[in-house]
C-alpha cells in the first residue's frame, strides 16, 4: 500500500484551493494524509480524496504559533514516521519556502519529497519544481503533483470541490424556501474587506433592491455581522461551522465576499461569486477559482501588490469605492432574478 502526505499549513482558503492537487495525488496513491495547520483543519475535512489528517502548527507560517522547539518538531516527526508515506508533496504559496518542512520530512526518514522551490534545496528535495508567477494558486499546486506524474482522473475537470453536507435543521428553518444572496463581510486580513460601514450600506442596497440577504461570519465576527445585517438581513454570524457554511453557500443564489476563505468555499460548492477583491495580492493568483465569478474592486489602487494587512490608503478606496450600482449590477448579472424576493 502506497501512502502519500500532502502538506498545506495555512488557512482554510489555502487548503481549499489545494483540492485538485489532492485529488490527483489520491488517484495515484492508495491513501492521502493531509498535513494542515489548525486554521485549515475544518477545510481539510471537506476535501474529497483525503483519508486522514495530521494537524501541526508551523512557526514559519502562523503569526500566533508557539516557538519552534525540539519537542514540537519531534511531535511531527513521530506522526510522519507513523504514517510512513512513500512521498510528501509540500504545497506552499509563492512567497513561502518549503524547506523547513522538507527538513522535518527528512528527519522522519521520508524517502521522497517534492515542492515548488526557488531556493537551493541541497538534498532536501527530490523534486524541485518551478512555476512562473501569476498562475492561479489551484493550478500552481496541481502543476507540482503533475510534475511527479500524478494526474486527475479523466472525468475530473480540475475545479475546486468539497463534500457538501445537508443544511443543519436550525439553519434550514431560518432560511426557509425563498432564494437569497449571501453577503460575507469579514476577512482575517482587514485590508482585504470593505469597512464595516460600507458593508452595511452594501447590504442595505441589496435589500432595498428586492434581494433577500443573509449575512455570514464566524463566531469571532458576531458583532461585525450584526452591524452589517442591521434590521434588513438575516444574521447567521457565528451560527455555522465551515461545513454548515458550505451548505448555506450551496443553497445561495449568489455569494458576495471579499478575498478570504469563504470566497473559495463558495467557488468550491459551485455558487456564483461576486468577489470584492482588494489588490494587495494579485487577483490572477488569488481570485475565487471558477467560471461563475465577477470581480469588483480597483485593481490599480495604490495598495496594489503591497501585501498590506491594514489598508495603507485613507478611505480604503479599492473596496469602499465599489458603488451600489456596481454591486447590484454584478449580483443581477451573475445570479439573475432568482435571488429576488
Amino acid at each position: 500500500m502506497t501512502r502519500a502526505v500532502v502538506a498545506r499549513l495555512d488557512s482554510a482558503g489555502d487548503v481549499l484551493i489545494t483540492g485538485p492537487a489532492v485529488r490527483a495525488v489520491a488517484d495515484r496513491h492508495d491513501g492521502v494524509t493531509l498535513l494542515v495547520g489548525p486554521r485549515g483543519h475544518a477545510a481539510a475535512e471537506l476535501l474529497p480524496g483525503v483519508a486522514d489528517i495530521i494537524e501541526w502548527q508551523a512557526p514559519w507560517v502562523d503569526f500566533d504559533s508557539p516557538g519552534l522547539t525540539a519537542d514540537h518538531v519531534d511531535a511531527l516527526v513521530k506522526q510522519l514516521r507513523d504514517v510512513a508515506p512513500e512521498r510528501v508533496y509540500i504545497l506552499t504559496s509563492f512567497h513561502q519556502s518549503p524547506l523547513p518542512l522538507a527538513l522535518i520530512c527528512r528527519m522522519a526518514a521520508v524517502p521522497w519529497v517534492g515542492a515548488i522551490c526557488e531556493d537551493y534545496p541541497g538534498t532536501l528535495l527530490d523534486l524541485r519544481h518551478h512555476v512562473q508567477s501569476g498562475v492561479p494558486e489551484p493550478e500552481r499546486a496541481l502543476s507540482l503533483v503533475r510534475a511527479a506524474s500524478c494526474e486527475l482522473p479523466a472525468d475530473d475537470d480540475g475545479r475546486l470541490r468539497v463534500r457538501v453536507p445537508p443544511l443543519p435543521a436550525d439553519i434550514a428553518e431560518i432560511l426557509g424556501a425563498a432564494r437569497f444572496v449571501v453577503f460575507h463581510p469579514g476577512a482575517a486580513v482587514p485590508a482585504r474587506r470593505p469597512t464595516t460601514a460600507r458593508s452595511a450600506r452594501m447590504v442595505a442596497a441589496l435589500a432595498a433592491a428586492g434581494h433577500r440577504v443573509v449575512v455570514t461570519g464566524d463566531p469571532a465576527e458576531r458583532d461585525l455581522t450584526a452591524t452589517v445585517a442591521g434590521d434588513v438581513a438575516v444574521d447567521l454570524g457565528g451560527r455555522t461551522s465551515l461545513a454548515g457554511l458550505a451548505a448555506v453557500y450551496a443553497a445561495a443564489a449568489v455569494v458576495v465576499a471579499p478575498n478570504t476563505g469563504p470566497a473559495h468555499l463558495a467557488a468550491a460548492v459551485g455558487a456564483p461569486v461576486v468577489s470584492l477583491f482588494a489588490p494587495v495580492v494579485p487577483a490572477s493568483q488569488w481570485s475565487p477559482y471558477g467560471d461563475r465569478v465577477i470581480r469588483l474592486g480597483d485593481q490599480d489602487a495604490a495598495c496594489r501588490l503591497t501585501r498590506a494587512r491594514v489598508c495603507p490608503v485613507d478611505g480604503h478606496p479599492c473596496l469602499d469605492g465599489i458603488t451600489d450600482d456596481d454591486l447590484l449590477d454584478a449580483v443581477n448579472r451573475i445570479g439573475g432574478q432568482q435571488c429576488h424576493r
